[in-house]
């Protein structure tokens, strides 16, 4: 029998707002506690999941809930690692659901809140590095936090005082996503810090990141690490292990805020997630205006680097500490795919009837700014100081990647001018 109590983090208190019952997957759901329906402050944990009596049904409740965990490989490894099928996405949420991304955590009713922070020393991340995904679930399951996504990751917490890292335990939040090296895309971790810093470099609001440099620059011994913009560190916080605790921001992707699963992060035919997206924000946002714009400018660098992976949860909404306004989340998870032959062209969603970034056009995005609902004359003139900042901009970001020491960024560079979108706008 499932029953898991479902909380989620205000102001830096966690508050229990529902629970998950029933026989097994088929037909578990969620439902929002008495208590919390009852209070004035109360808020619905997702804009698919609102403020109801009624329980959800199966499929709503996984759409969201099961949104919250690893999918591929790293699912497929955990799912052995706990003895249970990788469909079962309660079971490993039990064992991972101490520590997601956002402020939502899943526990047994009755379980005792433990915390910790184990020390890493550098043989520790340099084996992060070598060893890849095996090493990351071994301390994914160690730690028992739960992150998104198909790629090799671990969130760990960073002290940047003492260049320190930490492996959280129990209900402790980490800080920091750090990914490995990927096997089959060549340096990928130089790829997308080329990439992050391009698009800050262009306006874009990205978090903070950076590569770990374990002490080799062969291939796969180098990480990428990510500041998570759901994390807050600020004076006056409590400590766990002498390490002051980073409160927790409520967010959900885009696929979760739609109710769509993430087995349907990709568009197929007249999906429109690219309108969906933008209504939503039309209807949640607490700066409409400005998120809109912010989203049409991600969506146009995404197309520009040749990022054929941004799909729908590679796009989030953040919430307040209180949890009563909504914002477009940073930019994240931007790589130029279309650098390696392997990798479809394919967009992740369609934009204005285009599907392949070998289609990208100005007048494709003439169409999506109309088939969306903003401006056409102001989309279209972020479009174009998008394309002029463009080149100048993965210039400077390549010679500064490469003074650090990293010159395989000049190679990377002319692959996204040949290959990206920027060569087709």
């Amino acid at each position: 029998m499932i029953d898991l109590n479902i909380s989620i983090e205000r102001n830096g208190e966690m508050i229990s707002v529902g629970s998950i019952t029933g026989s097994d997957v088929s037909d578990a759901v969620f439902r929002y506690g008495e208590t919390y329906l009852s209070s004035p402050d109360a808020v619905a944990i997702s804009i698919s999941l609102p403020l109801q009596d009624e329980a959800f049904s199966p499929e709503r409740t996984t759409r969201f809930f099961d949104g919250l965990l690893p999918e591929g490989y790293l699912r497929r490894s955990l799912a052995h690692w706990i003895h249970t099928d990788e469909r079962d996405y309660l079971s490993i949420l039990h064992s991972l659901g101490r520590e997601c991304l956002g402020a939502i955590r899943v526990t047994e009713k009755g379980e005792v809140a433990e915390a910790s922070y184990e020390p890493l020393s550098a043989a520790n991340i340099q084996e992060l590095a070598k060893e890849g995904v095996s090493k990351s679930i071994d301390l994914v399951m160690k730690s028992r936090l739960s992150l998104t996504g198909a790629s090799g990751k671990v969130g760990l917490y960073y002290d940047s005082q003492n260049d320190a890292w930490y492996l959280p335990h129990g209900i402790a939040a980490s800080t920091h996503i750090v990914k490995q090296s990927h096997v089959r895309l060549a340096e990928i971790v130089e790829n997308e810090q080329l990439s992050m810093l391009t698009a800050a470099e262009c306006g874009i609001t990205i978090p903070h990141s950076f590569i770990i440099n374990t002490g080799s620059r062969k291939e796969n011994e180098v990480l990428f690490a990510t500041e998570r913009y759901d994390r807050l560190l600020s004076q006056g916080n409590p400590e766990i292990s002498g390490l002051p605790r980073p409160l927790r921001l409520h967010q959900e992707d885009f696929a979760q805020a739609m109710g769509i699963s993430a087995a349907e992060k990709y568009e197929s035919a007249d999906g429109s997630y690219m309108k969906r997206m933008f209504e939503i924000l039309r209807q949640y946002s607490s700066n409409p205006i400005e998120d809109q714009l912010k989203l049409w400018d991600m969506i146009v660098f995404n197309c520009l680097i040749g990022n054929a992976d941004a799909h729908i949860k590679n796009f989030s909404l953040l919430y307040s500490p209180d949890l009563k306004s909504i914002r477009l989340a940073p930019a994240y998870d931007i790589v130029s795919t279309a650098i390696y032959e392997q990798n479809v062209r394919t967009l992740s969603f369609s934009v204005g009837g285009m599907h392949s970034i070998d289609t990208l056009s100005t007048e494709a995005f003439r169409n999506a700014a109309n088939e969306i609902g903003i401006g056409e004359r102001m989309a279209m003139k972020r479009l174009s100081d998008m394309c002029d900042r463009f080149i100048p901009a993965l210039s400077a970001c390549t010679d500064r990647l490469a003074g650090e020491g990293y010159t395989q960024v000049f190679d990377i560079k002319e692959r996204i001018l040949r290959y990206g979108g920027i060569s087709h706008i």
